[in-house]
């Protein structure tokens, strides 16, 4: 006699991929239709849940197959290890339940001949799911075991940040603000990432080997699926959710995604890596973290709103094409030969730039532009 479970194997990682990434759409509809019909859930319990559904299908759907090898379990446990931040038991009991549900009622309309084996790899994704999931609570409770003095600990970091943005200027100074954070948190590199919101578009502003954190730039969209969130999210491994080229061009491995908000205002994104070394981070970390980031996003909208209100600022035609060109990380240099000037002469634009920006430095110019919209 066949063991049921046997049929897993007529559904390989690629074509399940696949199929979730084809059909998407209406198993998202059905994944709506089921949490807001059920009235007992709780409310958190359905916000949780409605951003593992989202995540886990922007996943499928973003996906490149072609990059998937179908034993890799690590694609899925990436993926769980990203919600640390969201994911309690209740939520994950209800994210498996409205999935399952969902899928299996399209599949019925469907009237597909590869229901059988559809739902016998779900079966046995969950079982999967479950045991990281059961894994990942008993490495927090161990790890809270074994540091009672943690709480206090990550306190004090927070008071010696807190402390860190009382005596700062503002948003001028957050190049230096971000290298101590590279030090109270123990992280080697730390980048921001700003967002502007009327062209919903995201930017590298500062961070360690400027140009190339300068060269990151795009639309916010569905395939952006970690800066989509707005909950810290920790990659043990970032394949399948950074771009390969963006790996390799800052040797990444394990990454730590903070957004950086005021109430519903987002300013951007702190990033926490350990040049290219991988690394763990528990809930609690990430919860520290979080609070960076919020406490980041109270300094920006505090000192943004001061700098907005003293500062009445007119560029000429020459100075915004040289601040565009040092956003891009151009030196004094390459800017003259695209402009035809000499490198004095730009010195002297990128003089005037610093004044008018009260920056201290041409990183400075070009965070402190960021924030007044002067760049887009």
């Amino acid at each position: 006699m066949t063991h049921p479970f046997q049929s897993i194997e007529e559904v390989t990682l690629q074509e399940f991929v696949l199929f979730i990434k084809i059909h998407h759409q209406q198993i998202e509809e059905n994944t709506n239709i089921y949490l807001n019909l059920e009235p007992s859930i709780a409310e958190e319990d359905r916000k949780r849940a409605a951003m593992l559904l989202d995540s886990f299908l922007r996943l499928m759907t973003y996906t490149n197959i072609d990059e998937l090898n179908d034993g890799d379990k690590s694609f899925f446990n990436t993926w769980l290890q990203a919600q640390l931040s969201i994911i309690d038991r209740k939520s994950f009991n209800l994210f498996q339940l409205i999935f399952e549900k969902s899928l299996i009622t399209f599949m019925i309309q469907q009237k597909s001949s590869r229901t059988n084996a559809i739902l016998m790899y779900v079966l046995s994704l969950f079982t999967f799911l479950v045991q990281l999931y059961d894994d990942c609570e008993g490495d927090d409770k161990r790890s809270n075991r074994s540091t009672e003095n943690q709480e206090l600990r990550y306190l004090q970091l927070l008071d010696k940040l807190d402390k860190l943005l009382i005596s700062s200027s503002g948003y001028q100074d957050l190049a230096y603000i971000l290298k101590k954070c590279e030090e109270y948190f123990s992280y080697k590199r730390c980048v921001f990432y700003a967002y502007v919101p009327w062209s919903n578009q995201f930017y590298g502003v500062i961070g360690a080997e400027l140009p190339k954190v300068q060269s990151m730039k795009g639309q916010l969209n569905g395939e952006n699926a970690i800066l989509s969130s707005r909950k810290p999210i920790y990659l043990k491994n970032p394949k399948n959710y950074v771009k390969e080229e963006h790996i390799q061009l800052f040797n990444l491995s394990s990454i730590i995604f903070i957004p950086i908000m005021r109430r519903d205002q987002l300013f951007g994104w702190l990033t926490f890596d350990q040049l290219g070394q991988e690394f763990d981070c528990t809930k609690e970390e990430l919860s520290l973290l979080e609070e960076v980031g919020k406490r980041l996003g109270l300094f920006l909208s505090r000192k943004g709103e001061k700098v907005e209100k003293n500062t009445e600022l007119h560029l000429t035609e020459r100075e915004s094409m040289i601040l565009g060109l040092l956003a891009e990380g151009y030196d004094n240099k390459k800017i003259g030969g695209l402009l035809f000037l000499s490198e004095h002469t730009v010195r002297d634009y990128v003089s005037s730039l610093m004044t008018k920006l009260k920056a201290k430095n041409r990183t400075q110019v070009v965070a402190s532009a960021f924030r007044l919209g002067l760049l887009s």
